[in-house]
């Protein structure tokens, strides 16, 4: 028996990895910084002691989307629940997607789009954006109307090069779109606006929000989707039976209860991103604006990847975008603590001297 696919690799490479390295600062995967309240993880003991381990989970997770439901204001069939936004974009592949099927994506963009797209053998379109890293209208209306994709993703705020689509472009590219518009909000409580308010009734759209990072619970691997209902329906149809743990789903329903620290953690981070972005404008490197937890930059007479070697040597480690497609020489820094932002930039200044 052969261990290769029947089918070739449709450029999938060596997959998506970020280096997991033993360091005093880590700034590289945009996880949350802070530890979630110490409540909620008293809380969560609580309730796993109560979970009867030799039955399965709550296969509709129930009650957990009941409270996501009313975090946002809508009904319960809106919400769809999966392991990490991730799983929830898959869902979205495995249901809309496939052989004969067309997703677009505008690059430079997150990573996954594209790469779960090619796993589950759905064809990608890629567009581009401007030089600035803005979406191109223009060239999302290329796009749309030459391959009449099933599939649209827009990341927002754009990882990695931190900017929210504003309103109005979200709301062209909605009405542009032949098939399903997938808004991934992955740093979406960071921006100024959200594309959940355009969720309404049977319209072609959904929106990925996932508890990693200002939930503090990257560890959970939780994420989910609003979008109409009978979307989540035929989602429902396709995912694994019992897919969601117990422990997730207390994990997640009780995090929703704790929305004031949520808030304050990202407020101290949005803090530090602007003490970041007004740091590096003083450094020889060129940066873009950020509605995210993160900023991208690149460095004007050192090589990127030199840059980040000499980060590693100084025990800080940060995203090397060098030789990512469109982002030759950049490089991308999660917004830390106080304590661990000034860290980097110290050292940063170090290996830019």
């Amino acid at each position: 028996m052969s261990l290769i696919p029947p089918t070739d690799d449709q450029g999938l490479g060596e997959g998506y990895h970020s280096p997991q390295l033993h360091v005093a600062v880590r700034l590289n995967t945009n996880e949350a910084p802070l530890p979630p309240p110490q409540a909620w993880v008293d809380e969560l003991q609580a309730e796993v002691g109560r979970i009867q381990f030799n039955r399965y989970p709550d296969r509709d997770a129930a009650e957990l989307r009941a409270a996501l439901a009313a975090f946002h204001g809508v009904d319960p069939a809106n919400v769809f629940c999966a392991n990490g936004s991730n799983e929830v974009l898959q869902t979205l592949l495995l249901t809309y997607g496939g052989p004969g099927r067309t997703a677009a994506v505008f690059e430079p963009t997150y990573a996954l789009h594209g790469h779960i797209a090619r796993i589950t053998r759905t064809a990608v379109v890629e567009g581009e954006r401007n030089a600035d890293f803005t979406l191109d209208v223009v060239d999302v209306k290329r796009v749309l109307s030459e391959h009449r994709p099933e599939l649209t993703f827009l990341c927002s705020p754009n990882n990695p090069t931190g900017r929210a689509e504003p309103a109005d472009v979200v709301t062209q590219v909605l009405d542009l779109a032949p098939g399903l518009l997938v808004v991934d909000e992955a740093y979406g409580q960071f921006a100024a606006w959200s594309a959940l308010p355009l969720v309404t009734g049977d319209r072609p759209l959904a929106v990925v929000r996932t508890f990693s990072k200002t939930w503090s619970m990257a560890a959970a691997r939780l994420g989910y989707l609003v979008g109409p209902s009978q979307l989540v329906a035929e989602l429902e149809k396709r995912v694994l039976p019992y897919h969601l743990d117990a422990v997730k789903q207390a994990a997640g329903r009780l995090a929703l209860s704790y929305r004031a620290e949520m808030e304050a953690r990202v407020a101290m981070l949005v803090e530090e991103r602007g003490r970041l972005a007004a740091a590096l404008r003083d450094l020889p490197v060129e940066t873009w604006p950020s509605d995210a937890n993160f900023i991208l930059f690149r460095p004007l007479h050192v090589e990127g990847h030199e840059v980040w070697r000499g980060l590693l040597e100084r025990s800080v480690l940060i995203r090397n975008c060098a030789s990512w497609p469109r982002l030759a020489g950049c490089l991308r820094v999660t917004v830390g603590t106080k304590e661990e932002n000034s860290a980097f930039l110290a050292a940063l200044a170090e290996v830019l001297a």
